[in-house]
């Protein structure tokens, strides 16, 4: 405890009430001054918890609404990490069948070279014949089937 003087000079404890009815700090005095500041501090300490407590509920409505998107986006990854791997998957299978596909043209290309180095020309026409059928047959086929809407 910590002692004061009051205005007639004698030490006082700051618990206990003064003669002195004008003293701003004396809880007896015959103002309202006293039950304001008491009323005062209880309708404040409330007001304080009412805010606390809106303040939390707030809060904790924020976090839940983060932790509903913090859901949605561990979701959204996990989706796309799935469709990155079938996507390449498929890549894989894509360069797979290019190379095959490489691999075929460049033994048909080793082969008619070995065609055109030790055959006469009959050979010859008997492929350019064969390539004016296909592209015909490629023209005929997109022509007339693509005009019936298939």
């Amino acid at each position: 405890m910590y002692q004061r003087k009051n205005a007639n000079g004698n030490n006082s404890s700051s618990t206990t009430s003064t003669t002195n009815s004008g003293n701003m700090y004396s809880r007896t005095g015959s103002g309202s001054y006293g039950r304001d500041l008491e009323g005062g501090r209880g309708v404040g300490r409330f007001n304080n918890d009412t805010n606390s407590n809106i303040l939390e509920q707030q809060n904790n409505d924020r976090i839940s609404e983060l932790s509903e998107q913090v859901a949605r986006l561990k979701g959204l990854t996990i989706d796309i990490g799935n469709e990155v791997r079938e996507q390449n998957s498929l890549l894989d299978q894509m360069g797979d069948g290019f190379q095959s596909t490489r691999d075929m043209l460049q033994g048909s290309l080793a082969r008619i070279g070995i065609m055109l180095e030790t055959s006469s020309g009959k050979h010859m026409c008997y492929m350019v014949l064969f390539v004016v059928f296909v592209v015909i047959f490629l023209y005929w086929m997109m022509t007339y089937k693509g005009q019936s809407g298939a």
